[in-house]
């Protein structure tokens, strides 16, 4: 430890040499001293921690205050110097302390003298601060010289690595604070990726969904219409698809130019557009989409190229106590957009009863979708859920089919949406639940995980029914997994969240499916007792030839990680699907890559197996049924 001795008498140094020369046996006075001046603690750490002292000598107060600049830009400062008040003929001890506090904030002065030419206060406002200046009395004894650079020794150290301390803790605060801003820009980028457009901006087919869904809630008509480029595929291949995409962003702005007032444009793929607007009724939609389509008609611009525009509008327009289905809407107006295509394009055309003859089926679906239990039309396949390492099986999840004697095989996509609306959703769901619960016998160990629409999920009694028939069948809880989607919770998020609680106290695990379509926030999907986040297939079949989906995936990853919650992702149908799933970390996968989804007799099998070392591809019934994305479907 370095000291300082700043005095004009040679006979002072060899006093302070003397002062340093080690000696024996006094620790415990060093100790002491230690003790009384800054606490019981400093007293083991003395006698352990003899501290060994580097002396430097100046005979004026000039020298001392050059050793100390020469110190500091070595970087080995002075602990202590210890300073005499008297000088001559060069500057006093004052003048000294005070320019050596400017140079070290950090070192401890000894004022040293036998004289009252300043008073303390004067020095300590000279060269402060008062907790770093410190007093002995010209003569003075050996102990008392040693003890007091010891005690300042220990405290100097200290207070260097409180500073450090200090230095390292900020550093990390920074840093978190800069890796928080990063994530709350990642968070905000992944949502704006999984809503909008890359090429125009635009609202894309998933934000478009979604404010149809919420406008459907609300009284009043509004209008929804389908916009496809006519004689786009030319303009690709004559121009090129540079040509083509700049096509695309310039029908974009006008049709952001021309939607009525709070309506919404979105780019719903390729070269189709959807919009949706309020209007008091078909007439005046229908004229507001002619005005749009006049506005798309013509020469255009396009990389120094000629191109004419045009269009073909689908315009569906809700009526009083008709459906307002976000699905059904949308399906209506691309049949009217067919229509006009049909017509020779350039055209708007509103859908009519004509246009739709799955109308008249969806109603034959509907009388016959209340007799399918009691005629034995439906059936329950299983497809397996497998773990990232092993391919360890370690779930089943149930899929609803039906199988008329009628119109023979129905797909979910079609039956389910009719039955949530007829409330036939229950007494399906109830039959779902009921058949799941009993192949779990069958299977050594592994989970079964049954979908529940909003609808059921909502349903006033539904934990109550749902423990009563999982204890009635004799089944673990822990067993069942429940999926719902994002809809089923955020329609009522205090409600749901309580509810989830309550399954999750029960032992039921809770998967949140089509991840990353609907409204999910880092907000909201902590507020609730999950155990896995479902990814949405659409993503997974991106993720090799769109940047957004593989960084959408990555994104629910490292979310699921950071939230201790499992991801599932579903859709995976080849290796290299299943390769850069493993990398990035996704827990669990499922999809055809392993197997359809199978009979009950085949999962037992696939079951007790345990690991899908060769993956089972092929069908157990008819191709042309959609395996779906739920327990129905």
């Amino acid at each position: 430890m370095r000291i300082l001795i700043v005095d004009d008498e040679p006979a002072m140094h060899d006093s302070y040499r003397r002062s340093f020369a080690p000696a024996a046996g006094d620790g415990g006075a060093l100790g002491a001293m230690a003790a009384e001046l800054f606490g019981d603690d400093t007293t083991e750490a003395t006698a352990d921690d003899t501290i060994a002292f580097d002396l430097t000598h100046a005979l004026q107060g000039l020298d001392g205050v050059a050793a100390v600049e020469a110190a500091l830009k070595a970087g080995d400062p002075y602990a202590v110097a210890f300073i005499d008040v008297r000088m001559p003929p060069g500057i006093d001890g004052k003048e000294t302390a005070t320019r050596i506090r400017k140079l070290d904030p950090n070192i401890n002065l000894v004022i040293v003298t036998g004289y009252s030419d300043f008073s303390p206060i004067e020095i300590a406002k000279a060269a402060g601060p008062a907790d770093k200046i410190f007093y002995i009395a010209k003569p003075f004894e050996v102990a008392e010289v040693t003890q007091m650079a010891t005690a300042l020794a220990h405290r100097w150290r200290g207070d260097r690595e409180l500073a450090e301390a200090r230095e390292t803790l900020a550093a990390q605060v920074v840093q978190l604070q800069e890796q928080g801003h990063e994530l709350a820009a990642n968070e905000s980028r992944a949502i704006h990726m999984a809503n909008h457009d890359s090429l125009t901006e635009a609202p894309n087919r998933l934000a478009f969904r979604r404010a149809l869904t919420e406008r459907a809630q609300h009284p009043g008509q509004f209008a929804v219409a389908m916009v496809d480029l006519d004689r786009f595929k030319l303009v690709n291949d004559t121009l090129g698809h540079l040509a083509g995409d700049e096509l695309i962003r310039t029908i974009c702005d006008i049709l952001q130019t021309s939607i009525p007032a709070g309506g919404l444009v979105a780019r719903l793929g390729g070269d189709e557009f959807g919009l949706l607007f309020d209007t008091p009724g078909a007439e005046a939609a229908e004229m507001e989409c002619q005005r749009i389509l006049k506005a798309c008609t013509g020469t255009f611009k396009v990389l120094g190229n000629s191109v004419q525009g045009g269009a073909s509008f689908g315009l569906i327009v809700t009526e009083p106590g008709e459906s307002r289905d976000p699905t059904d809407l949308m399906r209506r107006a691309d049949l009217a957009l067919n229509d006009a295509k049909r017509e020779g394009r350039g055209v708007v055309r509103l859908f009519d009863e004509g246009m739709d003859e799955n109308i008249r089926l969806r109603r034959a679906i509907e009388g016959g979708l209340s007799q399918a239990i009691a005629k034995g039309e439906l059936s329950l396949v299983y497809q397996p859920i497998v773990a990232r390492e092993e391919l360890e099986v370690v779930g089943f999840e149930a899929l609803l089919r039906w199988n008329t004697n009628e119109h023979g095989p129905i797909s979910p996509a079609v039956f389910i949406p009719i039955a949530e609306e007829t409330n036939l959703i229950h007494e399906l769901g109830d039959w779902v639940l009921a058949e799941s619960l009993k192949v779990l016998g069958e299977w050594p160990g592994q989970y079964v995980s049954v979908n529940f629409s909003p609808r059921q999920f909502r349903r006033h009694n539904f934990v109550a029914r749902l423990v009563e028939t999982v204890q009635r069948a004799g089944i673990d809880p822990r067993r069942v997994q429940i999926e719902i989607t994002e809809t089923a919770i955020f329609d009522d998020a205090d409600r749901a969240a309580d509810t989830l609680y309550k399954l999750r106290q029960m032992g039921f695990r809770i998967a949140l499916d089509d991840f990353g379509t609907g409204y999910s926030s880092l907000y909201n999907i902590r507020k609730f007792a999950l155990d896995c986040l479902k990814i949405d297939r659409s993503f997974i079949d991106g993720m090799g030839r769109e940047r957004e989906s593989a960084a959408i995936v990555h994104s629910i990853i490292h979310l699921g990680h950071a939230l201790g919650l499992g991801v599932i992702a579903e859709g995976v149908e080849t290796d290299a699907q299943l390769q850069a799933l493993r990398v990035a970390g996704c827990s669990h996968m499922q999809g055809y890559f392993f197997s359809r989804p199978v009979a009950q007799d085949h999962a037992r099998e696939i079951a007790q197996r345990r690991y899908m070392l060769d993956p089972v591809v092929e069908p157990v019934m008819d191709e042309a049924i959609e395996p779906g994305n739920g327990t129905h479907g």
